[in-house]
């Protein structure tokens, strides 16, 4: 391969293969556009759910919703996720992209299918949600569309699985591969699981819509389906987690506490992770308690187990990189003096927090099956999924464009200002949101419904006057991240498409250097632990994981508590 197929950005020192870039470049531009598009969607269904506006009749509520939540967490998280995987292989391997032309045929496929699948649910024919359980049908283009995009990200996968190959044969990286491409690893594995289950489901549903199939066992959908619907979040987790590494060492410079505890606890994530799926079938007939204890009371913990590895490594690895510039006084002066002003630092903490405290939380509160009773098929259920999927992984990923526009786009970061402040718009905006849908759950508030006053119900029913109070604060929290989140689609819109070319470090001031590039870490004499406390390389994130471990232990002995009051024994 000719040196004029690479560039290196002067800045970063990254080198970028150009057939990739493009397609990191495209698939990252149409993974903004549906952000918007379900963004839009989002802000009318928080409009409806809030009772003292509830906005839309039923048939456009339940419309919408179907476009929110196929855009969201299938549409925009895999589209983004495949330009992570370009460039968590071609360009931190500092290879050539291996078969440029198939991965552009994914990429058609993947377009191709957003728009069937969206024209389909605008078209009023396909308002079935995202998990359009049989036997209720959708125009056959509602599956048609999400098996055209299932088999052009299956593409991008095996892509990208190539060009570890030719990485490796082509001896562009010494040992083992780095560990943010490690997690990228991950993520594509669980990608192929996911993406496998649903062609399994969504084949033969698409052939029954269309009449060649009689019959769709409704209890094996569901249990299919949710080998996709909730996989497809661990894609996310992965990922994300492997951005929370690369954020870690653009800005600071800091490497893994250890890297075989890090790769063993991805691995984890490989093995255990998809198990979680679980908890959305734990009122399901079907299947056994045997089956139902075990994945949720045994082996989902060890899932869990690695994500409290990464929330331990990730923060400790910024503080001993802190410490070792001096920054040593007490115990938390490390996080006081990180660059809070910095969108891609503080936008990867707040999503780091909001994924562990109410994500991961209440994750495994719901996934505990005597638990899961008094909170299945409430609103707390996407109170939770809203932590995971936008807290964690959204979050996430807008602060890594913080730092591709400057890098893959070579474009300035339009607006700083509103750039300084959007992720705290948006991750305090969406984590009081979710903490009151989660509130609203616990007392009953039903998932999905269009109207919970029941108006003109033969049947109603009256919920406390705090549960209104709580969908409130959830329709008004609701609105401010939907802010943060247009704020972030603005700065990225005007930045790639109409912001000034990046020519030189000195061009971009401080919306340039500062978001992009760390001092390199100088270690203290003696090694890491000698920048510690009480025999610890990082002990305020030591004393943060105690904490994040007692209110874990309240909260889940809080859930016990409430279901002997609910379901008292005589």
């Amino acid at each position: 391969m000719s040196d004029n197929q690479f560039r290196i950005c002067p800045e970063s020192g990254l080198q970028f293969h150009k057939p990739a870039e493009m397609l990191m470049r495209a698939h990252a531009v149409v993974a903004v556009v549906i952000l918007l598009i379900g963004g839009i969607a989002a802000l009318l269904v928080t409009l409806t759910r809030w009772p003292a506006i509830h906005l839309l009749p039923a048939d456009r509520f339940y419309q919408l919703l179907t476009m929110h939540g196929t855009n969201m967490l299938i549409f925009w998280m895999i589209s983004f996720e495949i330009a992570v995987l370009y460039f968590c292989s071609s360009t931190l391997l500092r290879c050539r992209l291996a078969t440029p032309r198939i991965a552009w045929l994914g990429f058609a496929l993947m377009l191709i299918g957003i728009i069937v699948n969206n024209a389909a649910v605008a078209s009023g024919t396909a308002s079935v949600m995202m998990t359009s359980y049989v036997p209720m049908p959708a125009n056959p283009n509602f599956y048609l569309g999400l098996i055209l995009f299932a088999v052009g990200a299956l593409i991008g996968c095996f892509v990208f699985l190539a060009t570890l190959v030719v990485a490796k044969d082509e001896k562009t990286y010494e040992g083992s591969i780095p560990l943010v491409t490690f997690g990228a690893l991950t993520a594509c594995i669980i990608a192929v699981f996911t993406i496998a289950s649903g062609a399994i489901v969504l084949i033969p549903t698409w052939l029954w819509s269309l009449g060649y199939i009689n019959h769709i066992d409704a209890a094996m959908y569901r249990i299919v389906w949710w080998a996709l619907g909730h996989s497809s979040q661990q894609i996310n987790v992965a990922a994300h987690v492997a951005v929370w590494y690369a954020i870690a060492a653009i800005v600071f410079g800091a490497r893994p506490l250890s890297e075989k505890v890090s790769r063993v606890a991805f691995f984890l994530y490989i093995a255990f992770l998809q198990l979680a799926s679980a908890h959305h079938l734990l009122v399901d007939p079907g299947l056994s308690a045997e089956w139902k204890i075990f994945n949720t009371s045994y082996a989902m913990y060890l899932a869990v187990l690695a994500s409290m590895v990464h929330g331990l490594t990730v923060p400790g690895s910024i503080e001993v990189a802190q410490r070792a510039k001096g920054l040593t006084n007490g115990l938390f002066e490390w996080l006081r003096k990180a660059p809070w002003g910095n969108p891609i630092f503080s936008g990867m903490f707040i999503s780091l927090i909001g994924f562990g405290f109410i994500g991961g939380i209440s994750g495994v509160v719901m996934g505990t099956e005597q638990i899961n009773i008094i909170i299945h098929n409430t609103i707390y259920v996407p109170g939770h999924f809203h932590a995971t999927v936008v807290i964690g992984s959204t979050l996430a990923f807008m602060s890594l464009t913080y730092f591709l526009i400057p890098t893959l786009f070579r474009k300035q970061v339009a607006f700083p200002g509103l750039a300084k402040w959007q992720p705290y718009l948006f991750g305090i905006g969406m984590s009081s949101f979710t903490l009151a849908m989660m509130g609203a759950g616990t007392l009953g508030v039903e998932r999905r419904h269009w109207d919970m006053a029941f108006t003109n119900s033969a049947l109603g029913f009256e919920y406390p006057a705090s549960a209104f109070t709580l969908m409130g604060i959830m329709g008004i929290s609701g609105v401010v991240a939907i802010l943060g989140g247009a704020i972030f689609i603005l700065v990225t819109v005007v930045s790639v498409f109409f912001g000034k070319s990046v020519e030189s470090e000195s061009s971009y001031g401080i919306s340039a250097t500062r978001l992009m590039r760390a001092d390199p870490v100088v270690v203290p004499e003696g090694g890491h632990g000698a920048a510690g406390k009480w025999g610890f390389a990082a002990p305020g994130t030591f004393v943060l994981a105690l904490f994040f471990l007692a209110i874990f232990v309240l909260y889940y002995a809080v859930n016990w508590k409430y279901l002997a009051s609910v379901w008292p024994m005589s």
